[in-house]
């Protein structure tokens, strides 16, 4: 299975041009600047004609309008909006946490685990403040996904893996917001 994953493309998506083909292709957050209903439509429109198999997306800290959602009516089968919630696709365990601490919601035996915040000290670094979350951090060790995909700190951009997980900061802008980074793709 082949994974793509984008993050922090506040209302740039469209900028985005021949992404490589995958299986599953993940958003981590902050498609919108402003977090209205129209920044989110476009997206969705955007990312609901993406000719992916499976779409998986969380909200940010820029996507106000769907923090409170608990689901997203009419997204067609293959469009899963991760609200504290999983999905299993080809037997691959995928959880993806709102925006408001809920990491304790990530269950065991998650396979990949979807944010838009870091943990903290692990790629969370940005205009030299660390943006990561603490809670996150100790629940992502206990359950010890293979793979943390997230965005949020647009400077620490990067992969690294620790205690056997792969963490993965794909912020596709830098802090002034030029598209400068490639989307992360991951073969599992």
């Amino acid at each position: 299975m082949k994974i793509l994953q984008i993050s922090d493309t506040h209302n740039r998506h469209r900028l985005l041009t021949n992404l490589p083909e995958a299986d599953v292709i993940v958003h981590c957050g902050d498609f919108a600047d402003n977090g209205t209903e129209g920044e989110v439509l476009d997206f969705l429109n955007w990312f609901m004609d993406l000719p992916y198999p499976y779409k998986l997306f969380v909200a940010g800290n820029h996507d106000l309008c769907l923090w409170d959602a608990l689901d997203i009516e009419d997204l067609p089968d293959n469009v899963f909006f991760l609200q504290d919630r999983g999905v299993t696709i080809d037997g691959v365990k995928f959880f993806g946490i709102a925006y408001n601490h809920s990491e304790r919601l990530i269950p065991e035996g998650t396979y990949v685990v979807i944010t838009h915040e870091p943990p903290i000290m692990i790629l969370d670094e940005s205009a030299g403040i660390h943006w990561g979350n603490v809670p996150l951090f100790k629940r992502i060790m206990e359950v010890r996904p293979r793979y943390h995909l997230f965005g949020h700190a647009h400077e620490s951009y990067g992969i690294v893996e620790q205690n056997n997980t792969i963490f993965s900061n794909a912020s596709v802008h830098d802090d002034q917001y030029h598209l400068c980074h490639s989307p992360h793709l991951f073969t599992i």
